[in-house]
């Protein structure tokens, strides 16, 4: 994924563009009386597979991704766009500690997450 990602921290302005090149924000088409949300068909495919096998191991081990993934199901998304949502997440989370150049911690990333939930 870091591959996909390159290794320079400047290479992305924000985290939107970093999300947008993965392809796990999504679209929202509106018009009138319909709002349709869908995924993105332009993106780095490679990328895309990695982070939806990221996000899928992630609802299996982490209890902050999982309440995170069951939040979406409750409010109707289908199983691959609560995954999309995960990994849209995961990749928010890869991009602040690329930023602040800190490691990945569990209670930090997910832990409003899961005071929310109990």
């Amino acid at each position: 994924m870091l591959a996909e990602f390159g290794d320079d921290p400047h290479r992305y302005a924000d985290v939107r563009a970093r999300k947008n090149y993965s392809g796990m924000s999504p679209i929202t088409r509106a018009s009138g009386t319909r709002r349709v949300v869908l995924a993105r068909y332009a993106r780095n495919r490679h990328l895309a597979d990695s982070l939806h096998q990221q996000a899928f191991s992630a609802i299996t081990v982490s209890t902050g991704a999982r309440t995170y993934y069951d939040q979406h199901r409750a409010a109707g998304a289908t199983h691959y766009a609560a995954l999309r949502a995960v990994a849209n997440r995961l990749v928010g989370i890869l991009h602040g500690c690329l930023t602040h150049h800190t490691h990945y911690d569990e209670t930090t990333a997910w832990g409003h997450r899961t005071q929310a939930a109990a």
